[in-house]
This record gives structure tokens, C-alpha cells and sequence, in this order.
């Protein structure tokens, strides 16, 4: 993505967070961003269906999700159904749920937790909620990112430089209150998981980290990758240095 490309797309992101007015929400677990619309699509069916959750409903629903022998499609049935529904009991057992979820439908039980607490702070408040998800989640007003920066010219960081990349990502990121949950720096590339406030400038800070760094030798790359779908595996790591560099690494 070029400069302006991305500086238009991360100005666009934190201005479209400024002008909504509500109460946020954001999901802090990963869930893969696949299943979250294949939730979000069955949830809305489940709606527009429009069941009442009698007596003998819900306690259905309660049994089917701690009978050990129900199939997946049951459990996820009863979790979206409680969900919809817009009652305390429901979330109470969502909540119960979550603390001890089969593996399956770990990542539904999440899900359908988030759904039911909007719901019910709907109906309770007068206050507009805001529901936003990841692919890697967040905490509190916070969005988790994870960033890949690159080595100019493909060379290999030499001992200060790796020293001022720790010391200028780790300043310019506390400054502006965000959380460094990894910061990994290999021979010709750096690795950036942490966590950032919906409000704040993305693409001012991350700029002027690498401005900073390359203040001692211009060794970092001014173009770099960033996301909140999911971290980049080793091969696709591999595949984006390839593709800028073609592969070949230079030594120190």
C-alpha cells in the first residue's frame, strides 16, 4: 500500500471512530473473522424467526449446553437463542458458559456473550451502543494490531540498531498510551502486536517511530504493513520480502 494510499485509509479509519457518539464495545477475544459473520448471519435469522424463550425453551437450551453428548449445531443453536432473546437469565448463563466453553464453539460463546450484553444495555440505556470486532480482538476502548516493518535494502539490523528500534517503538508507543504485547525484531524485519486506542492518529505514531529510528542511519523501511485481521505467518513474512526485495538478503 502506498503512502498516501495508507495514510488516507488510517485517517479514514480513526475519523469514522470520532464522529460516532455511543458506547463502545469492542470484542477482545480473537475470533477468526469468517465465523464472526457466519454468527452474525445466523444470529439474524434466528431474529427475524422471532421465538419466545418460554420456561420450557430455556431450560432446554440450558441443558443442552452442558449435555457433553450435544452436537455442535446444537450448542450453537441454544448459545444464539439465548443471546436474542434480551433477558437477564440468558446472559447469566452465557456468562456461566464462558468460563468452562467446549472447544467447539468456544469462539460462538463469545460471540453470542457480546450480543446479549448490547441487547441488554439497549434496552437499559439510553446511550447508543456500538458494537466493533477484529480478527484479533481488543481491551477496553483499545483495538490490537499487529504491524510488520521491514529492513531498508533488505540488510541486516546491526546491534544499535536493534537497540534504538526497542527504544523508539517502545517510547512513541507509551506515549500515546498504547500496550506492546510483542515486539520482535529478526535479522531484517520487525514483528509489532500491541494495543492502540480507537482514537488515536494509527498512522502518525507508527510514522514517526520509523522517522525516529532511521534519524540513526535510515535502516528501516517507510512503507510497512499493518493489520487487525490476524498475524502474518512466517511464509507470508517470507512472500512480502520477496516480493519488495526480491529475496536477497545483504549483510552487515
Amino acid at each position: 500500500m502506498g503512502g498516501k494510499e495508507r495514510g488516507d485509509v488510517f485517517e479514514r479509519f480513526r475519523e469514522s471512530f470520532n464522529k460516532m457518539e455511543g458506547h463502545f464495545h469492542i470484542l477482545e477475544q480473537r475470533v477468526p473473522v469468517e465465523l464472526q459473520m457466519e454468527y452474525f448471519k445466523y444470529s439474524g435469522r434466528m431474529r427475524r424467526n422471532n421465538i419466545l424463550m418460554t420456561e420450557e425453551n430455556f431450560n432446554t437450551y440450558k441443558q443442552n449446553l452442558s449435555d457433553s453428548e450435544a452436537t455442535t449445531d446444537t450448542k450453537r443453536h441454544a448459545l444464539s437463542a439465548l443471546a436474542v432473546s434480551n433477558e437477564v437469565r440468558a446472559y447469566r448463563v452465557l456468562e456461566e458458559y464462558i468460563q468452562h466453553p467446549e472447544p467447539s464453539v468456544t469462539n460462538w460463546a463469545y460471540m453470542a456473550l457480546m450480543e446479549s450484553r448490547i441487547s441488554l444495555e439497549s434496552e437499559l440505556s439510553e446511550e447508543k451502543q456500538i458494537y466493533i470486532s477484529t480478527g484479533l480482538g481488543g481491551k477496553g476502548e483499545k483495538l490490537r494490531f499487529y504491524a510488520l516493518f521491514l529492513a531498508s535494502e533488505n540488510k541486516c539490523f546491526e546491534l544499535y540498531q536493534r537497540k534504538v528500534i526497542e527504544r523508539e517503538f517502545v517510547y512513541y508507543l507509551t506515549k500515546e498510551n498504547c500496550e506492546i504485547e510483542r515486539l520482535i525484531i529478526k535479522d531484517v524485519y520487525v514483528e509489532l502486536l500491541f494495543l492502540i486506542s480507537v482514537h488515536i492518529d494509527l498512522k502518525a505514531v507508527l510514522d514517526n517511530m520509523v522517522t525516529e529510528c532511521n534519524q540513526y542511519g535510515n535502516f528501516l523501511s517507510g512503507v510497512f504493513t499493518i493489520t487487525n485481521v490476524k498475524e502474518l505467518s512466517a511464509e507470508e513474512i517470507t512472500e512480502i520480502i520477496e516480493k519488495k526485495y526480491g529475496g536477497n538478503k545483504t549483510g552487515n
